[in-house]
């Protein structure tokens, strides 16, 4: 299994935050069955600066600390990027970093808001040969309210990366009831694991597939679990025909 989406790297953002830290991350992730990590600490985020050199930098390092521990998972180097206006400056420039150094790039957005110019920003970003996985959509206010505007974004080439801790209820029942709908209106593409620690951030991949096993069958686990193999082999992932979310406010079988 690979996760695409992980804050294992020690002392760059609010994710791990000694190499003692990852080592114990990773053998968490062991333990659920991953066995490639791409590492996506935040970059132009308001807290956090991690420009493509120091990721790389610490992805080797990392590296070389997991082989020393016996620790057999292999880190690979990306990062979560706050959307902004310069972002394909940044890609061209390799302060900014795909995923694995494939064509699809992280993209956060902040968590209140989705600003007027993503669109058009999204599309620049697809006409550079990028293909832009927007990160936790399920945790997007503006999604939330108004899933249209996601549903648009998706319809114009955007892929989506779904929390596990979102689907597991962790986030709490409003989230994992939206997490439901997008993944019914086929607005999810990949399941990662943003985690951050042990503590309350941490992997649930397995709690998760879980859950979408029980309520959606396997097959749709096997494909998001494919397509996280897929973008890290910078390959082409697999897509449905996305649709408009229909409002519906159920209880996940009495999960809730």
């Amino acid at each position: 299994m690979i996760d695409i989406h992980c804050h294992i790297l020690p002392g760059l953002d609010d994710g791990a935050q000694t190499s003692e830290d990852s080592l114990a991350m990773a053998r968490e992730a062991v333990k659920e069955g991953i066995s490639e990590i791409i590492a996506t600490p935040h970059h132009q985020h308001p807290s956090f600066q991690n420009d493509g050199s120091s990721v790389r930098k610490a992805v080797d390092a990392l590296n070389n600390d997991l082989e020393a521990a016996g620790i057999e998972l292999i880190i690979r180097p990306g990062q979560e990027l706050r959307l902004y206006g310069e972002m394909t400056q940044g890609l061209a420039s390799g302060s900014g970093l795909a995923l694995a150094d494939s064509k699809y790039v992280l993209i956060e957005f902040p968590s209140s808001e989705v600003p007027a110019y993503a669109a058009r920003l999204l599309y620049e970003i697809g006409s550079e040969g990028y293909i832009p996985v927007i990160a936790h959509p399920e945790r997007n206010k503006v999604f939330k309210e108004d899933p249209d505007k996601l549903y648009e974004l998706v319809k114009n080439g955007a892929l989506t990366q779904l929390t596990s801790s979102s689907v597991t209820g962790y986030f709490g029942k409003d989230i994992a009831t939206f997490s439901r709908e997008l993944v019914e209106a086929n607005l999810v593409h990949v399941l990662a694991s943003d985690a951050h620690n042990l503590v309350n951030r941490t992997f649930r991949m397995q709690e998760a597939f879980h859950v979408l096993e029980e309520h959606y069958g396997r097959d749709l686990v096997y494909s998001y679990q494919e397509n996280a193999r897929l973008i890290a082999e910078d390959k082409h992932v697999y897509l449905e025909p996305p649709e408009r979310v229909v409002k519906k406010r159920k209880k996940w079988l009495g999960l809730f």
